[in-house]
């Protein structure tokens, strides 16, 4: 996959395939003879799929190289070792549907990242199954609201309706931020690695309603949260991102809460940095992150 922009001179390229040897030398000398200099690298094998993995960032602002020619070069070594490939300008924003229920605090928190520049993305819509007066305290910066109820009986209609926002506007990623609704294993298929999911760490231990009140009647002595990617396994997709907190008896259900929200925030902020920044390859069921 290949964004570029007509003015763009830095760029990102991720990539995996089967290893071999010779990977890393042919890249770098193609990137040399197209007038690229590399600014950060990182590269793993996983001995276990005998995989490999790389994130390269590179410009070419002191060439007289196009575009086309610097595509061009990275595609004959593509080629040559079969590799699954993205390359990326770094100014690129992706476009982002953000998926939200009751609980609004990762949504505000995602705003506010997009709003002072740390999250460098598009937000193209929130789609909520509340009415909008539930966020009346939430300023949505002019991003079109999408307020689908579902029931039972409506959970289909729902879910193409939201499958169409998501292609009318383009979305290249979407993110329940707390969005309290099963995807359908059609829908976590179509949103196959562009979909990003946060829940508390509990699971499978706390399942159902009130789960920090059941961490705290069984005492824990540490609570969480986890980003993933969806897929059809519920809150089993390749992981992106997880933090904890330590608690103690004197903690109630109340400080659980309150400081599960800070961990959900923190963590799928992350996640969502790590996915536009192109720092996630998926690798089977896991999901190598090269973090900054």
């Amino acid at each position: 996959m290949t964004t570029l922009s007509p003015d763009g001179k830095g760029y990102i390229l991720t990539l995996s395939c089967p290893d071999q040897p010779g990977i890393v030398a042919a890249l770098s000398q193609t990137l040399f003879e197209a007038g690229a200099n590399i600014t950060e690298a990182q590269q793993f094998d996983d001995t276990g799929s005998g995989s490999f993995f790389m994130r390269i960032m590179f410009d070419v602002r002191k060439s007289g190289h196009s575009e086309a020619e610097v595509r061009e070069a990275i595609e004959t070594v593509t080629n040559r070792f079969g590799m699954k490939y993205r390359l990326n300008c770094q100014s690129y924003r992706p476009k982002v549907m953000i998926l939200v229920s009751k609980f609004d605090h990762c949504l505000v928190d995602l705003l506010y990242r997009w709003r002072i520049g740390e999250l460098q993305l598009d937000p193209v819509g929130i789609i909520a199954n509340h009415p909008e007066e539930t966020y009346r305290d939430v300023d949505f910066y002019g991003i079109p609201f999408h307020y689908l109820p579902i029931t039972k009986d409506t959970k289909t209609e729902q879910e193409a309706r939201i499958f169409s926002l998501v292609q009318e506007s383009q979305t290249e990623l979407v993110v329940l931020a707390r969005y309290m609704q099963i995807l359908s294993n059609e829908m976590a298929a179509a949103f196959s690695g562009r979909c990003i999911n946060i829940h508390h760490s509990f699971l499978p231990g706390f399942k159902g309603a009130r789960p920090y009140h059941q961490a705290w009647n069984r005492g824990v002595k540490l609570i969480g949260a986890t980003a993933h990617y969806v897929t059809s396994d519920l809150d089993e997709g390749p992981i992106i991102e997880q933090d904890v907190e330590r608690i103690s008896h004197a903690d109630s259900p109340e400080d659980l809460i309150r400081k599960g929200r800070d961990i959900e925030r923190r963590v799928l902020s992350r996640a969502v940095r790590y996915h536009i920044e192109m720092r996630t390859i998926l690798n089977g069921n896991k999901a190598i992150v090269f973090t900054s």
